[in-house]
């Protein structure tokens, strides 16, 4: 009988240790996975940041006024005006064609803000 006992015990072990052995491997490999992708994250930060500053160089107005002298026969370029950024329907009222906030009966208006503000459930 002790022997059985001691052969449960021996195979027992020898399962603990498979087992064991198997999770530090599947824990390695994991590992080794994690350091590929920070270093596949901090080469594309690098790049982010090479292409920034690249872009900053490129759109310098210096660079831009050189290359249009260069080559603003060629592409026939034109300066934008202002008509073409938005048209005069979508801009915002000017401040004097603002409608005036309704006063009630005999009161003067004394802050502008508040009277801007209408809830509806405090009377005036």
């Amino acid at each position: 009988m002790i022997r059985t006992f001691d052969l449960l015990l021996i195979g027992a072990m020898a399962a603990a240790a498979t087992v064991t052995y198997q999770i530090k491997h599947h824990t390695d490999n994991r590992l080794e996975e994690v350091r590929r992708l920070e270093a596949e994250i901090k080469l594309e930060k690098d790049t982010i940041d090479l292409l920034k500053a690249d872009w900053a160089l490129l759109t310098q107005p210096n660079r831009l006024e050189r290359l249009l002298k260069v080559y603003g026969a060629e592409l026939q370029l034109e300066p934008t005006q202002p008509e073409q950024l938005a048209r005069p329907v979508e801009l915002p009222m000017p401040r004097d064609q603002l409608p005036k906030p309704e006063v009630a009966e005999g009161e003067q208006s004394k802050d502008a803000v508040s009277d801007l503000i209408t809830t509806g459930s405090v009377k005036p």
